[in-house]
């Protein structure tokens, strides 16, 4: 599996909590308890969701969506376009954006093949209210692989905002690329495609 698609991996997992976590070590147990938790039901329904990928949308949706968030992600990625654009485009933009990471990190699901995960010593302040919770996967003899995740406290339950593969950010990496399709073409037309991409079910 790619870098890229075990990033998206992992910070699904990191949804599947409930929303009672509120100290730094809270935010290190919310991924390393859930992830344990989801990958069972991953491999117990291998066959099944392989089968009928599309069941996974609707799940992932619903337990993603609450505890990331996609406003936030969606104006650090669309940075100084962000402020240019209407409430209509912000709006249609979160609602992409939103669909896109779900639908990939499903797709993710689908390819876990029982990894190992290693969740580091976090690095901060038992109050701070960001956080990066380091962990490292492991699969054969290949070299682990360092995804970390950047966490931010907000009314009492820790949310996902960014995810850094190998020193390299889930999101400067989408901005770079919107960023050059929105100053080609304009933010409509990122905006219909990211639509048009959204509607076809791929894997």
């Amino acid at each position: 599996m790619s870098r890229i698609r075990w990033a998206l991996l992992l910070t699904v997992l990191l949804g599947l909590q409930p929303a009672w976590a509120s100290s730094t070590q809270d935010a290190l147990d919310l991924v390393r308890n859930t992830s344990n938790q989801v990958l069972e039901k991953i491999i117990d329904k291998k066959q099944e969701l392989n089968q009928s990928p599309e069941k996974i949308f609707d799940l992932v949706n619903a337990t993603v969506a609450p505890h990331f968030d996609f406003p936030r992600m969606s104006r650090i990625v669309l940075g100084r376009y962000w402020r240019k654009a209407s409430d209509a485009q912000k709006s249609a933009f979160i609602e992409q954006f939103q669909t896109l990471l779900v639908r990939t990190y499903a797709i993710a699901l689908l390819n876990y093949s029982d990894q190992a995960i290693e969740y580091l010593p976090m690095r901060a302040q038992a109050d701070a209210s960001k956080v990066v919770v380091r962990t490292e996967v492991k699969s054969g003899g290949a070299p682990p692989i360092p995804i970390n995740y950047r966490l931010r406290l907000n009314d009492g339950s820790w949310k996902v905002y960014d995810v850094i593969i190998d020193n390299i950010s889930l999101v400067s990496n989408y901005r770079t690329g919107f960023s050059n399709q929105i100053r080609r073409k304009g933010l409509d037309s990122l905006i219909a495609q990211l639509k048009e991409k959204n509607g076809k079910v791929t894997q």
